[in-house]
């Protein structure tokens, strides 16, 4: 299968890359580029232990193509932290709101993204904005606490 060349910016880094037509960006991000934080479970787009934000917007990784990535500017979990933990990683830690961790990268990048967009969600528009995203172990309470004391923080 012949290669494509893309371009793309990844927490603030320019990468060129010559991808599979078949790749996806969880791929390209975990394989390619060795970001780890992001994590591959359903692969169908189900779960969103893979939302990563793309040109402003989350997505899920696992269901866009290397090259619909192309030109795409993207932020991972690695890339919101540079200087400590951010804000929603710390009121996750202090809120209790992770068990295995493995829906966490999802939920912060979730939890990001809505609070950029939203400073002061009511608990409904946390519900809202987390729904592309499922957790097996905490049961959502402490997420929630998580992300109003977030919300509190970044004020």
């Amino acid at each position: 299968m012949k290669e494509i060349n893309i371009s793309l910016k990844v927490n603030g880094k320019q990468y060129d890359l010559s991808v599979r037509p078949n790749m996806t960006l969880l791929e390209v991000i975990r394989d390619e580029l060795k970001l780890t934080g992001t994590k591959e479970s359903c692969g169908m787009g189900e779960c969103g232990a893979c939302t990563v934000i793309m040109n402003g917007r989350t997505v899920d990784s696992c269901l866009v193509l290397a090259p619909q990535a192309d030109g795409a500017e993207i932020t991972t979990i690695e890339g919101i932290g540079e200087k400590g933990l951010h804000p929603v990683q710390k009121a996750f830690i202090d809120e209790w709101a992770i068990q295995c961790g493995y829906c966490t990268p999802g939920m912060v990048m979730s939890t990001v993204y809505l609070l950029d967009k939203n400073p002061k969600p009511t608990e409904d528009e946390i519900k809202e904005g987390l729904s592309g995203n499922l957790c097996r172990c905490t049961g959502y309470a402490k997420i929630i606490k998580a992300v109003q004391k977030a919300s509190k923080m970044m004020q």
